[in-house]
């Protein structure tokens, strides 16, 4: 079986998040805690280069916690702050606000500096499809503010969510790349939910 999806609603995503991201002092990426590097889109690197990084390890309650903490360990490693969780639950949530005034201090340091207070922090919630965007967004704002659903590209557009004071979140839709270079992460990705069931075989995939 040979794994592809990326329809046009994805192209123009794409764009209007590298738009975007001009607006954006904080890239926070959710991947999915149970296959966290297949399920990270390798454009977001390029997207977000020059912006402090905040990955979420969501769905950490249907992942291995050995393997969780030793990727956890993997990503601090290459300069990311991480945070594992589980989205509906709200397990691992009330941590979220202090990584990002932390991830942010030395934008906040500055605005101080130049007597700009209390500016909120800007954050873009990106990742590929079904990884949870919206749920955590809902769960972070402690109110439904993102359509979620549990089929991916119910997203569509961008939205601006103002959560407190300190930070404002710009949904996006959840976008793939447009070619696998390796079919098994295709495969993986089939398995949770992030390509269409319409276009597979999911008797193959079972």
């Amino acid at each position: 079986m040979n794994f592809q999806w990326y329809p046009g609603h994805m192209t123009k995503a794409k764009r209007q998040m590298q738009e975007d991201i001009k607006l954006i002092d904080l890239v926070i990426e959710l991947v999915d805690a149970r296959i966290p590097l297949s399920s990270r889109n390798p454009d977001i690197d390029e997207l977000g280069k020059n912006k402090y990084r905040l990955i979420l390890m969501n769905k950490a309650d249907l992942a291995d916690r050995e393997r969780t903490r030793e990727w956890s360990a993997f990503f601090k490693e290459k300069g990311f702050f991480v945070v594992s969780l589980d989205a509906r639950s709200k397990s691992g949530m009330k941590s979220i606000t202090d990584i990002v005034m932390e991830a942010c201090k030395e934008k906040i340091e500055r605005d101080r500096k130049r007597g700009i207070k209390n500016r909120p922090v800007r954050a873009m919630v990106v990742g590929i499809p079904n990884v949870g965007k919206s749920t955590f967004i809902n769960s972070y704002a402690g109110k439904a503010c993102a359509k979620t659903g549990n089929k991916p590209g119910v997203t569509k557009g961008k939205q601006w969510i103002r959560l407190n004071k300190s930070v404002e979140l710009l949904d996006t839709p959840g976008i793939l790349w447009p070619k696998f270079e390796d079919q098994s992460v295709g495969l993986r990705l089939a398995l949770i939910g992030s390509i269409k069931d319409e276009i597979l075989n999911v008797d193959e995939l079972a």
